[in-house]
């Protein structure tokens, strides 16, 4: 995969941030690639799909934004690899990476009942995939002046709120869905410790209760309300926070 990503127009500018979003072409991933996307940055469609990825990018040009799609399978290590010679040969560096690609399982359960195949199946994306990802983008990401990681975990991935009877759906036990989001805020606090001092900002966020595919739509709001915090923690300034397993009541006060 050598091929240079399509041109949009205008031309794109080095002053422009560049931002890869996984899991763009639908929900809360569209979402967060349309909000940055229309601050100006040049936003990468990160997806499996190449029919999706290239609709949903060609979409967004027609907005006016600068956007591309980028074949990314998070459980396909190769695919990434590709996707950052792309951008090495295109941009340079990376500013953003968003990693949004999550999946459920059927399979999935309360832990005595769990399926383990589909349990490994959730790691697979929701951790592995990250994991894999961040660690390809890495090397890009050193290269921006001010770069930012943001994971999307959820209320179930802190042990703390997942233990909590009062949180929104606390009788949905989903160990492998949880246990991944766990495994995910862990890789943002020891990534982030690990990169102290650099110019390089790491944070998990849990951005609600959103009505999705994933549960069946039964939520009181909707991807646009959870991609504003995503958002933010994308552009953070330099002073915000870098560690931090964060929620959409404390945009507030950032």
């Amino acid at each position: 995969m050598t091929t240079p990503l399509e041109p949009t127009k205008p031309v794109y500018l080095p002053t422009q941030r560049v931002v890869l979003v996984t899991g763009a072409t639908h929900g809360l991933g569209r979402e967060i690639a349309h909000g940055i996307g229309r601050t100006g940055a040049r936003v990468l469609i990160g997806a499996c799909d190449v029919q999706s990825g290239e609709c949903t990018a060609a979409a967004m040009r027609e907005e006016g934004i600068y956007a591309n799609f980028i074949h990314v399978d998070v459980e396909r290590p190769d695919t990434v690899a590709a996707a950052a010679c792309l951008i090495e040969q295109n941009f340079g560096r990376l500013d953003v990476l968003v990693n949004n690609a999550g999946i459920t399982d059927q399979g999935d359960g309360p832990p005595s009942r769990a399926s383990v195949p589909a349990v490994r199946r959730i790691f697979d994306t929701n951790f592995f995939g990250a994991l894999s990802t961040t660690q390809g983008m890495l090397p890009l990401l050193r290269k921006s002046r001010a770069a930012r990681i943001v994971n999307i975990s959820t209320s179930p991935g802190s042990l703390g709120h997942d233990g909590s009877r009062d949180r929104d759906f606390a009788e949905f036990k989903r160990f492998g869905y949880s246990a991944s989001k766990a495994a995910l805020s862990m890789l943002s606090e020891q990534l982030a410790c690990e990169l102290k001092g650099s110019r390089v900002k790491v944070n998990s966020l849990d951005t609600g209760c959103m009505a999705s595919d994933q549960n069946g739509r039964r939520a009181h709001q909707g991807a646009p309300h959870g991609a504003v915090a995503v958002i933010h923690l994308a552009l953070l300034e330099e002073d915000g926070p870098s560690d931090a397993f964060h929620n959409t009541a404390q945009l507030e006060t950032w």
